[in-house]
């Protein structure tokens, strides 16, 4: 049985403001590094450069849904996207 692509991802939480319900952070996969934007009160995600953003815009977006509460700025997590890039 083959298996399945896979590449870690690394994110770093830089900023959280509870004021605008917002998580800012980096995310290092492949090679390719995004700035992003998290408004947890309204799921929405923002993904910066657009080179390569369709590779980790899904898996990211599927993390943060998972583990925005435990998240805290300066921390560095780990997530696999099931994809290789």
């Amino acid at each position: 049985m083959t298996a399945l692509p896979a590449t870690t991802a690394h994110l770093r939480v830089l900023r959280q403001c509870f004021l605008d319900q917002c998580l800012e952070g980096e995310v290092i996969a492949g090679g390719f590094q995004w700035q992003f934007s998290w408004f947890f009160d309204r799921g929405e995600l923002t993904v910066e450069p657009s080179l390569g953003r369709a590779l980790i815009q899904d898996a990211l977006r599927r993390f943060l849904v998972r583990a925005d509460y435990r998240l805290e700025p300066g921390g560095d997590y780990v997530f696999t996207v099931r994809a290789r890039f």
